[in-house]
């Protein structure tokens, strides 16, 4: 199976923002996802258990830069050209806009992924 990047769904779009999922891929959802500077997901994940993310995420940065706030309290700065391991438990702020692809759960993505769109349409209002 291959998959060109504008073939991949968008599942949610904003200014400067596309995220792309093409789930259940042996189990794996692939996305592709492109966020502006300063964009915070910590308020999209409250409400989630410890107010985080519960899903894994492997991938690797094309461009930009993103922070992750794990539960424990750890922070990581993954940068452009580094191949990543995000372990369920964690929220992230971009540094830079963004280009990155990841491979997450799809169980698990699905449910954080569907919560941040209620969160995304209830501040909206």
């Amino acid at each position: 199976m291959k998959v060109k990047k504008e073939d991949i769904p968008v599942i949610m779009k904003a200014p400067n923002t596309i995220m792309r999922a093409l789930p259940n891929c042996g189990g794996i959802t692939v996305g592709f996802n492109e966020l502006p500077k300063g964009t915070d997901f910590t308020p999209l994940l409250k409400g989630l258990s410890n107010d985080s993310c519960h899903s894994a995420h492997w991938g690797y940065v094309l461009e930009g830069s993103i922070l992750l706030i794990y539960d424990n309290g750890t922070k990581e700065e993954i940068n452009a050209g580094e191949v990543f391991y995000w372990p369920a438990g964690h929220t992230a702020i971009v540094q830079e806009d963004i280009k990155f692809l990841e491979f997450s759960p799809s169980k698990e993505y699905t449910e954080v992924i569907t919560h941040v769109g209620k969160k995304m349409a209830d501040l909206a209002q």
